[in-house]
């Protein structure tokens, strides 16, 4: 976009503008934090309830599922309702169902309980930016994306931290009850920042509901969304179910995309792909989705397993992380408009790449002072991917398209997270596997290494009081989990190095990418 010549270029954002910025990333973060701050509270919610581990399992998978099917519709409601009625809605819904999953009393209730909130929190993250893209000039959405960021990327490292902390303090329910001071708060500051929209224009749009649309929309990505997240739990395609799941959602996927290309008013506007930025744009975020939650997910998993760590030490691990990417969002987010994005998008996924090196060179001494500085790189790598992302994929796109690209923006992320999650658990179940084969081969019976160390087990062993006639017996089963340990070990190993693999072959998206234009249109 040109600038015209002596227009007016605004120097800092009023206070309202702030106001509205501050609104959308309070409603984002609550949004985000729920989306891992239960992942830590699972062991607690099983026993709470006497559910097993897959039927809690759906604690997470009820709210991922409701949450990715409502993103890419959520610039369709707004467009029926009312960005601003909308939004405030979600927001007030979210909170509320926030206090219903904190008391529900038996498992069902509380899966329910978070469908509900998962379909009320779902649109607020997309909406949240398309209402900032549309109320702050371009000139300045460099500053407002840094706030939006770091509420984003924080958001994934804070959940399991203040997850860990309210569970061992206060018990799982207050993971939710601690959503209703802060939803109070910015249902509050919507309503006094958001006035609604004139109806006269809203009432037309409601005249035609493309049900259809949302129909296919719910079948394909509720069907995959399930299949991603229970599919581990039951051995992937050796389940009837999780077959007919994918099949089902593989037929609506084509079917849904021919159908909305030839409505009128669609209920997912697919057509807002013909910009280019967006579309290379949106294939780049479902990488970022990866390294964004699927290390969030991997790393807990080994300070949980390998490590031995606590819900509460674990959080406070990945703490500074998410210090990093806050402090490298605020220096970036002020300097961004005098860089090229796509240099900064390749910058930071070479440093990605460098990071998930680093972290797959773990070995059995790796302790929290070996993830340290990784994981504060992954943090600033993953910022200077994010924020110039958002700006060329969404900067390039007309003010009124940019709610259904900030929609399908945010689902192709979610949908990476989804994706690169159910990845990761694969490599980790098959290298384990596979590694601890290659070890029990090493592991001859003739071999004087082995003899020697099961000797000195049993030494260790009676030391400690054992029987004499167990003495062999225990110093294998010792020698077993010293197997199994170094296995996933590993495993972990190569599942950075995996992730390191994708951001290096995604890195020619970038091509496609433009350069968002930092001064208003005329």
């Amino acid at each position: 976009m040109s600038v015209a010549a002596g227009a007016p270029v605004p120097e800092r954002l009023t206070g309202r503008q702030w106001a509205v910025v501050l609104t959308a990333s309070l409603a984002a973060l609550l949004e985000v934090l729920d989306t891992s701050i239960t992942n830590v509270a699972l062991t607690s919610i099983q026993a709470s309830l006497g559910a097993t581990l897959a039927e809690v399992g759906w604690v997470v998978t009820g709210y991922a599922m409701a949450n990715v099917v409502m993103i890419p519709l959520i610039a369709w409601l707004g467009d029926v309702f009312g960005q601003n009625r909308t939004f405030v809605f979600s927001l007030a819904g979210f909170t509320v169902a926030s206090v219903l999953c904190g008391l529900a009393p038996t498992l069902p209730a509380l899966v329910a309980a978070r469908i509900l909130q998962g379909l009320l929190g779902g649109g607020l993250l997309a909406k949240a930016q398309s209402i900032m893209f549309q109320s702050v000039p371009p000139s300045l959405q460099g500053k407002t994306q840094g706030v939006f960021g770091v509420v984003l990327l924080a958001g994934p490292a804070l959940g399991p931290t203040l997850g860990g902390v309210l569970t061992d303090a206060l018990g799982w329910r207050w993971i939710f009850f601690v959503n209703l001071p802060f939803g109070i708060l910015a249902v509050l500051m919507a309503l006094a920042v958001m006035p609604p929209e004139r109806s006269a224009e809203l009432a037309r749009r409601r005249s035609s509901v493309d049900w259809v649309g949302i129909c296919l929309l719910i079948l394909c990505l509720a069907s995959l969304q399930i299949v991603l997240e229970q599919g581990r739990q039951f051995d992937w395609f050796e389940s009837a179910a999780i077959v007919q799941l994918t099949l089902l959602s593989a037929v609506c996927l084509p079917v849904f995309v021919i159908w909305e290309l030839n409505q009128a008013r669609p209920a997912v506007d697919l057509r807002v792909l013909r910009h280019r930025s967006l579309a290379a744009g949106s294939l780049f975020s479902m990488v970022l989705g990866l390294g964004l939650y699927g290390t969030v997910f991997v790393v807990p998993i080994f300070a949980q397993s390998v490590l031995g760590y606590t819900a509460t030490q674990t959080g406070l691990l990945l703490l500074p992380g998410a210090c990093a990417s806050a402090l490298t969002m605020g220096l970036l987010s002020r300097q961004v408009a005098r860089f090229d994005p796509r240099l900064l998008i390749v910058v930071g996924s070479l440093l990605m790449v460098l990071t998930m090196g680093w972290m797959g060179a773990i070995s059995p001494s790796t302790g929290e002072d070996s993830l340290f500085w990784p994981l504060i790189l992954r943090g600033a790598a993953t910022v200077m991917m994010f924020l110039p992302l958002s700006l060329a994929s969404l900067g390039t796109l007309p003010r009124d398209e940019v709610g259904a690209g900030s929609g399908l923006f945010n689902l192709t992320r979610q949908l990476g997270g989804s994706f690169g999650i159910a990845l990761l658990t694969v490599v980790i179940d098959h290298r384990s596997s596979l590694h601890r084969a290659h070890l029990v081969e090493a592991l001859a019976t003739t071999n004087p290494l082995l003899l020697e160390r099961l000797q000195v087990l049993q030494q260790w062993l009676q030391s400690q009081g054992s029987a004499a006639g167990q003495l062999q017996d225990q110093a294998l089963e010792m020698l077993n989990r010293q197997v199994n340990q170094q296995a996933a070990l590993l495993a972990f190993g190569d599942v950075f190095q995996v992730v390191g693999a994708v951001f290096l072959a995604a890195i020619p998206l970038v091509l496609l990418l433009g350069r968002p234009s930092v001064a208003p249109a005329p």
